[in-house]
């Protein structure tokens, strides 16, 4: 059995009609199932799992190694410089907040309103720009927000939408903020699942993930980058860990430095230990190979889509993007589309706004979708991944072509 298999790949669900089928997982994008990796190293540790950093028998030492080759896996997939750190968190959205609250007093964050909640609120400075409608245009926007700012500043942008798939041109905009001397933050929630991720040939300064959603969902969220606004900001959670000396009376104290600094309690061993195990075998798998399958379902799905189902994008459906796509039905409420899937056809997608509301009103709008201000508003999305196969994507278009067009 391959690392990369998933388990309860063979999931069998009953329809109304009394027939069993193999339930088609095409919701990735919101949680990834698990891999095999993930569970076997899990279950490996299980026996001798105990505390981290905080005994000498045998539990805790074996636990501690665990802790921190985990660390030093993650570092290499994200491709870690010197000087960067690696923290674990508990998913994106806690290590973006976490990162948040480390800038420095003052610093404006520049965001497209396009991204998912996670990257669009936490910000205590926000100068918000529109979705742009290609990437020239989202260089264009940066470069106005560059020319505004006065003080520090940050660029936080998404590697792959959340709702539209579509790859983002980060490389350039990271080399268009540092001409300016202004850092770049990437939520890689849906590029790392997808692509290889690395800190350096992005040019980004900070990278952010989840394991639920790169096949390890044991609660654990990384954040990598670079160290001395981390080091310099007030610890993230005040408690064990973080705490290096506590005096007798308040105020007496001094804080760890390095990633303990922002781990405060005990650490989510197993989870850490889950998504490094998928990043090393992600690491010596055929990337290449695992992206043209995907490719292959995406051309497959937009094949079969029925009459006036519509794919949104922003950048246009030749721009490059991962195993997400969201649709626009006119005359349809998306999550009773969606809750039929599942009932009648054993068919898992999402329907909704897919915490990101400001873009995809922008796409139901474009779309000029008759759904746009009704209860139903929305899209319908499909998302895959390790797993997914052409019989799921074939599923897919059939049962929706039949919810649609009845």
């Amino acid at each position: 059995m391959s690392a990369l298999d998933i388990v309860g790949d063979d999931l069998k669900t009953e329809l109304p009609s009394g027939e069993t089928v193999r339930f088609a997982h095409l919701d990735y994008a919101a949680s990834a199932p698990c891999a095999q990796a993930a569970a076997q190293a899990v279950a490996e540790l299980l026996p001798r799992y105990g505390s981290v950093h905080r005994g000498t028998g045998v539990r805790s030492q074996t636990s501690t190694v665990a802790y921190e080759v985990a660390r030093d896996v993650v570092a290499e997939f994200v491709g870690a410089r010197p000087g960067d750190e690696v923290i674990f968190t508990r998913n994106t959205t806690d290590a973006l907040n976490l990162l948040a609250r480390a800038l420095p007093e003052g610093t404006t964050t520049i965001v497209f309103e396009g991204e998912h909640h996670a990257n669009l609120l936490p910000w205590p400075n926000p100068l918000r720009l529109p979705a742009p409608a290609s990437p020239e245009e989202a260089l264009n926007a940066v470069e106005g927000a560059l020319a505004r700012v006065t003080g520090p500043a940050v660029l936080t942008v998404t590697g792959a939408s959340n709702v539209t798939g579509e790859v983002w041109p980060i490389r350039e905009l990271s080399d268009l903020a540092h001409a300016h001397g202004v850092r770049v933050i990437v939520d890689a929630a849906q590029l790392a699942p997808h692509l290889p991720v690395s800190l350096d040939q992005l040019g980004a300064d900070y990278l952010a993930f989840s394991g639920h959603k790169l096949y390890a969902p044991f609660g654990a969220g990384v954040l990598a980058g670079r160290a001395d606004w981390l080091d310099a900001a007030g610890p993230y959670l005040h408690g064990g860990g973080a705490s290096a000396t506590v005096g007798d009376h308040p105020g007496e104290l001094t804080w760890a430095t390095g990633p303990a600094r922002h781990e405060g309690g005990t650490p989510n061993l197993l989870g850490a230990v889950s998504v490094a195990a998928v990043c090393a075998a992600l690491l010596t798998a055929d990337r290449d190979a695992l992206h043209r399958h995907e490719q292959r379902l995406l051309a497959r799905l937009r094949a079969g889509l029925p009459e006036g189902v519509r794919e949104v994008s922003l950048f246009g459906p030749d721009h490059p993007r991962v195993g997400i796509v969201s649709l626009a039905l006119p005359g349809h409420d998306p999550a009773q589309v969606a809750h039929r899937l599942g009932r009648d056809h054993g068919i898992g997608v999402r329907a909704g706004q897919f915490c990101a509301h400001p873009l995809v009103r922008r796409l139901v709008d474009t779309d000029r979708t008759d759904a746009c201000g009704s209860p139903g508003t929305g899209l319908l999305r499909a998302s895959w991944g390790l797993g997914s196969t052409e019989e799921d994507v074939d599923r897919f278009t059939r049962a929706l072509s039949g919810v649609v067009h009845s």
